[in-house]
């Protein structure tokens, strides 16, 4: 449809039923008043819902990833060793250098 021709029609309708008297005295008033009397909304609860839902999920996760770690645990050296291990890792880099400056 052409939008002229619907303007047109439009206006015709608008001016055929002109507007009533018959709207309550201060009407837009209490609108407005009812508006503004609205709460403003709790930044808390607008976060609330999608903060438990992650923290939901991490734990999920966490669980997941913990069950598999377990499952995938090797049994091939015994815990005595890495105690070992670790110090002669760490200790590794300083008796290289002591070496070196003798």
């Amino acid at each position: 449809m052409n939008e002229k021709e619907l303007h047109s029609k439009l206006m015709a309708a608008a001016r055929r039923h002109p507007p009533s008297d018959a709207v309550p005295y201060a009407f837009e008033k209490r609108i407005v008043s009812h508006l503004s009397a609205r709460p403003a909304p709790n930044v808390w609860s607008l976060w609330c819902r999608p903060l438990w839902q992650a923290a939901l999920s991490c734990v999920a996760i966490t669980v997941l990833f913990g069950l598999w770690a377990y499952g995938n645990v090797s049994n091939a050296e015994p815990a005595d060793n890495f105690s070992q291990d670790f110090e002669a890792a760490v200790y590794a880099p300083m008796s290289e250098h002591i070496e070196e400056a003798w």
